[in-house]
């Protein structure tokens, strides 16, 4: 039965030329950014055993990123810095001569105009301990004190010429004092983008080999329980109140209902991170032959679109965008 008189959607999906024409989500290489894993200490990329595709990457190839990501149209890079040496404090974040800062300095002036240049802005991969922060006597991540280090951190990014900070740490207030860290050292400019929606995850497996992770413990005092939902649009739209130019929910695969809740809400952009254990699952899947890869990579990022997300942060950023050109 059909639902009345001459009433066929099917009409609207009889070919391919038709399904494209009236597609409500489309993928376009502006609104990926892809996050580039910057070593110290090595003189050619290094494979990471459980992203299968993903680097880490030298200073000299992180150049050649840099270029195909301008080929390819993408709408920037976030990176992350791998240090050799760690300490309780990550001084290597706010050194000048610091694995990131150097990054941020050769693809700022690699990328031009041509690229969003972005930084993680967080301390989980300079400290010994593999917190996001510092941690007081008990060994508890001392949220204040942390923030002092973030808008250290804030100001040497800023310098090396990140054009957009990713604030990741998920400390309360964060957004609030690196707005006011650059905004007194004269980088009015310079955007933040708060991880407002960062959520304890399972799926963030493979991204600590990516970055050679030390934690200890976890990280639920600090990232939001998995089990909650309003709270992530609470945290959003406190970051929006302090000054966030951009706002973030992270993962994004499981938590499309977070994201859409967002997305009606905020004013400002909204974006969401397709983090490393959603890139590994299709991956591993695909690998066996149970799905088909291309597939079930664009239909992923089409759903982050979908439930709202204006920009996805994406491993596949690079590969899709080639493929959508």
């Amino acid at each position: 039965m059909t639902s009345g008189p001459g009433i066929r959607p099917r009409r609207l999906r009889t070919t391919e030329a038709f399904r494209r024409l009236v597609a409500e989500t489309r993928i376009h290489p502006a609104q990926l950014v892809l996050p580039v894993f910057v070593r110290e200490g090595i003189s050619e990329p290094v494979e990471i055993a459980s992203m299968p595709g993903v680097q880490q990457h030298s200073l000299e190839s992180l150049r050649s990123v840099i270029a195909d990501a301008a080929a390819a149209g993408i709408g920037g890079v976030m990176l992350f810095g791998v240090p050799e040496t760690k300490d309780a404090v990550g001084c290597g974040a706010t050194e000048e001569d610091g694995i990131l800062n150097v990054a941020t300095r050769i693809a700022a002036r690699e990328a031009g105009d041509a690229l969003v240049v972005q930084t993680d802005l967080c301390l989980d991969e300079f400290t010994d301990h593999g917190h996001c922060g510092v941690l007081d006597a008990s060994g508890r991540v001392d949220n204040d004190a942390t923030l002092e280090r973030y808008r250290e951190m804030a100001i040497a990014q800023a310098e090396s010429g990140s054009q957009l900070l990713g604030l990741s740490g998920m400390m309360d207030g964060q957004v609030a004092a690196v707005r006011e860290a650059l905004d007194g050292r004269g980088f009015t400019d310079t955007a933040v983008l708060a991880y407002s929606a960062k959520y304890a995850s399972a799926f963030y497996g493979p991204f600590r080999d990516a970055v050679d992770s030390s934690l200890q413990g976890d990280r639920k005092t600090y990232q939001q329980n998995p089990a909650n939902r309003r709270e992530g649009l609470r945290e959003a739209l406190l970051d929006v109140a302090e000054g966030a130019d951009v706002v973030m929910v992270k993962p994004a695969l499981s938590y499309l209902d977070v994201l859409a809740d967002v997305a009606t809400a905020s004013p400002i952009p909204v974006w969401a991170y397709q983090v490393s254990g959603e890139y590994a699952m299709i991956e591993a899947a695909a690998a066996q032959g149970w799905i088909d890869r291309e597939r079930a990579i664009e239909e992923s990022v089409v759903s982050i679109l979908r439930a709202g997300a204006d920009t996805v942060l994406t491993y596949w950023a690079l590969e899709l965008a080639r493929s959508i050109r």
